[in-house]
């Protein structure tokens, strides 16, 4: 069986693996079958995040090690649960001081026995890249940094060879490129010595990589990155020693019942996806094979971080039991937004912006720039690859590097998912998911020709023509393979630094909407929409994990929910921001620069989402410094992300101080504003229909097809903010108190602010799914329909397997109905509004939340009768 369902935790040196099981108890107690733990391999030391990996061999000394998480897994096991694990293969940490693969590479060079790990070229463009690695780590550059004396030679010692220091970072040095001579005296090397810097600057071509100034990477790197982080290369899980090396930890803790499944983090980025995932689905059945008796595991749940564009299908044949959910969040986010509020929130965002108004052209901007500015390494390598096989071809070698250049960067602005799969199980095959791709290429392909000049346009022909030949022969195989793998492999990288973290800080048209796996410019969705997306799901991939909250997410899932009520109130929301806007002059005008009125804008709605419960918990009077804290970190993180006014590497700070003046001026009673209070005002209105948001998305994600995943924390209410706001560590005290509260649902809805309710909605609707197990993991997926004055403010459906049934009643669009004081439409204000069962006339159910007892006499229900305890339900047909 597949996890019933997980809980993330993010394991870092503050919690650690024994911490995890220290809440081993409270996640039994709450009803999720499996942890789901962050990576685990060794990582940089005071890593965070566990991404930055330096050892596949063995589980991080500062997690615990080995003996914590076996620890850990037996303690789960104890208590019922299993362990999954996120898995990193696409990249490590480039750090010669800690990575002992990446130092042997830069000893050793093309030699090395880890060489073929990483995807190094090394037949490098540039002949002074040849056989060498560059290694931009330099604060200033080269000739600088010698002559400074940054670079110093440490002498062999009890520590092993030579090697050369740069700050706390530690170069290895290529065997037999010290002579005796010089390795008995370190000062020879010395800048301040006549000479010294020479030296060290023969010593340092000797070697079999290149120090650079850390600006060149953009430019100049020969070795795939992670997006555009310098210091995390990519490897080659195509090379089987690498995939080997990299995943023998995860097989042996699968074999010694440790762990049940895991998570693979960004599959996109490696050569060949669907092959390796078939590879490691096949590896994972013969490891699970081999387990103690006492914990058998036919099938290892499997999933992959990838990310979905509208209307895209996950490929069947990768063998994988799914996403890890990005696509659900984006669904059921969009259908608790009113799409009547697209053209009022347009209006809005259009006065303020002006020329930025529409998405697409933000986004195709964002990408250019990426393109040009960021991702220059990727790009030029892969458009000279294209101009030598044009030049190679007497048909094509009249095409100029500029117009393939050209024709290029038109194709990958104009491409809508994040990556294409023109090799592996696309290449040469007539199939659905080949025409699919077909068809967006072609789509893409006219988009980007429509600005091209004559021979821009025939390059593009050649371009088109690479991509979709059929898989290459033997004698040109590998140049269009190697093209097609660079062309794909940048398409990831290119589209998230452009989307999620560039476009998504420039366009505010409502930033609910602006969450990883969701299209901007798709306000909302309808039910009907909705049902066929989860009716798919249950045929597809009926096992895929759904999340509405990450590490990665840009806004918490209730923040989301709250600021999906102004599609609901438009015009209310608009008339707050000018009132807002107008009331700021006085601050504006003392400020030596303003910030941007869309900076406002998302600022103002960062301000509402993120307003703590309850929404009165901020004093009107006084500084409430913590809050506005978090909200300036996320300013100041928004500012670099957009690239308008700086970036991180040549931050703004002018720029950024003014907008952080203008935030610290909004607490202060400037003469006729008190705009805080005012948002604070408007934030506290936004709540009670946000929660009711929050309570339908949360019952909707438990009873779904798919394994519900919960965040840490977020069993209570979730304003967070993007990273690092959004890995802050919970008060498992607290929330271990409140899951044991028994004060009974009228309580914990009276006093919702808290977050009780919430968490215990969670808690009976993971106890209804794990005693009706089958039903959810395996039932179909059946659309049901209300009828009524209310009817479009219902959202229902129904998990059938053989005479079980189980069904689903949510609320949505309700911010006029809501009760003013709770998450609820008041019981009066459904009359006349009932819900089809689909069952017999007299069939009996009830609520496995409130325990209710609700008879369908005429096959239907009312619901004023369903809602009449809680604003969702979940009924089970009784026999």
């Amino acid at each position: 069986m597949p996890p019933r369902a997980t809980a993330r935790l993010q394991l870092q040196p503050g919690f650690t693996l024994d911490d995890a099981g220290g809440v081993v108890g409270y996640y039994a107690a709450l009803g999720v079958s499996h942890l789901y733990l962050s990576p685990v391999f060794g990582a940089r030391p005071g890593s965070t995040h566990g991404y930055d990996v330096t050892d596949y061999t063995r589980v991080r000394d500062e997690l615990g090690g080995d003996a914590a998480l076996a620890t850990l897994a037996r303690r789960a096991r104890a208590a019922g649960l299993g362990l999954i694990l996120d898995i990193v293969p696409n990249h490590m940490a480039a750090d010669a001081t800690h990575n002992a693969w990446w130092r042997d590479v830069l000893a050793n060079g093309p030699e090395s026995e880890f060489a073929g790990f990483f995807d190094i070229n090394w037949k490098a463009h540039d002949p002074g890249l040849r056989g060498k690695v560059l290694v931009p780590i330099l604060r200033h550059t080269y000739w600088e940094s010698l002559t400074r004396g940054d670079v110093e030679l440490v002498p062999a010692g009890p520590h092993g060879p030579a090697f050369l220091r740069y700050f706390e970072q530690e170069m290895p040095l290529a065997p037999g490129s010290l002579d005796a001579r010089s390795a008995a005296d370190p000062a020879w090397f010395d800048a301040a010595r006549e000479g010294g810097r020479e030296r060290l600057h023969a010593l340092l071509e000797r070697q079999h990589y290149r120090l650079a100034w850390w600006r060149t990477a953009a430019t100049a790197l020969n070795w795939r990155r992670f997006f555009e982080i310098s210091d995390l290369v990519g490897l080659r899980q195509e090379h089987r020693p690498a995939f080997d090396a990299t995943h023998a930890l995860v097989f042996r803790l699968l074999r010694e019942g440790h762990i049940d499944g895991v998570r693979v983090d960004h599959v996109d980025g490696l050569a060949d996806p669907a092959a390796y995932c078939r590879r490691l689905r096949a590896e994972l059945a013969v490891h699970a094979q081999r387990r103690p008796a006492s914990m058998p595991l036919r099938h290892p749940w499997l999933v992959v971080e990838k990310i979905l564009a509208s209307g895209e299908a996950l490929p069947q044949d990768w063998q994988v039991d799914g996403t890890t959910g990005y696509d659900f969040m984006d669904q059921v986010s969009a259908v608790l937004h009113d799409p009547a509020g697209a053209a009022p929130l347009d209006g809005l965002w259009r006065r303020i912006a002006g020329e930025r108004e529409d998405y697409a052209r933000v986004l195709a901007t964002a990408r250019r720039q990426i393109l040009t500015r960021h991702l220059v390494a990727e790009y030029e390598s892969a458009r000279i690859g294209l101009h030598a096989w044009a030049a190679s071809n007497p048909a094509t070698r009249d095409l100029s590097g500029a117009a393939l250049g050209a024709a290029l960067s038109a194709l990958l602005v104009a491409i809508p998912v994040y990556r294409c799969y023109f090799d592996g199980h696309l290449a040469g095959r007539d199939d659905e998911a080949a025409s699919a791709e077909a068809t967006m290429l072609r789509r893409a392909a006219r988009r980007a020709r429509a600005g091209l000049a004559p021979e821009e346009s025939t390059a593009l022909d050649f371009i088109l023509g690479c991509l979709r030949a059929p898989y290459p022969s033997r004698a040109n195989g590998s140049a269009v393979a190697q093209i097609r793998r660079q062309l794909q492999q940048l398409m990831p990288a290119l589209a998230a630094k452009a989307g999620e973290d560039t476009a998504f800080y420039r366009y505010g048209r409502l930033l609910s909407r602006n969450e990883v796996g969701s299209l901007p410019a798709t306000l909302a969705t309808a039910p009907m929409h909705f049902h066929a997306e989860m009716a798919a799901r249950h045929l597809a991939f009926p096992h895929a994990m759904l999340a509405t909250a990450t590490h990665d997410h840009k806004r918490g899932e209730d923040a989301r929910m709250r600021l999906a009520v102004l599609s609901e109130l438009s015009p209310e929301w608009t008339e707050a921001v000018t009132a807002w806007e107008r009331a700021c002059e006085p601050l504006l005008a003392t400020l030596p620069q303003q910030p941007d009125p869309t900076d406002r804008l998302m600022l103002y709605q960062s301000l509402i989402g993120a307003w703590p419960m309850p929404p009165d918990a901020l004093a009107h009077h006084g500084e409430p410094g913590i809050f506005l804290q978090r909200i300036g970190e996320w300013q100041r993180k928004a500012i670099r992300e957009a690239k308008l006014h700086g970036n991180w590497t040549r931050p703004d700070l002018n720029y950024e101080a003014a907008c952080e003046a203008f935030l610290r001026g909004l607490a202060l009673d400037w003469p006729g504003s008190g705009v805080l209070v005012r948002i604070g005002q408007f934030a506290r209105r936004l709540a009670p229909a946000g929660a009711l948001n929050s309570l339908a998305q949360a019952l909707i994600q438990l009873t779904a097809p798919g394994v519900p995943d919960r965040y840490q924390g977020c069993e209570g209410w979730d304003l967070s903010l993007v990273d690092p706001d959004n890995r802050r560590m919970p008060d498992f005290d607290r929330q271990t108190a409140q899951l044991h509260d028994a004060a009974g649902w009228a309580h914990w809805l009276d006093h919702w602010q808290d977050g009780r309710v919430k968490q215990q909605l969670i808690h009976h609707a993971l106890a209804a799914r794990r005693e009706s197990e089958p039903l959810f993991s395996q039932g179909r997926y059946q659309p049901l329909t209300a009828d009524g004055p209310l009817a479009s403010q219902v959202l229902a459906f129904a998990r059938t397997s053989g005479a079980s049934r189980a069904v689903t009643i949510a609320t949505r669009l309700s911010a006029r109905l809501v009760d003013r004081a709770l998450p609820r439409i008041p019981p009066g204000c459904w009359t006349h509004t009932a819900l089809d069962m689909r069952a017999p006339h007299g069939s009996r159910w009830r609520d496995a939340l409130t325990g209710q007892h609700l008879v369908a006499t005429d096959g239907t229900l009312p619901m004023s009768e369903i809602l009449m305890l809680l604003p969702v339900a979940l009924l089970f047909r009784q026999s």
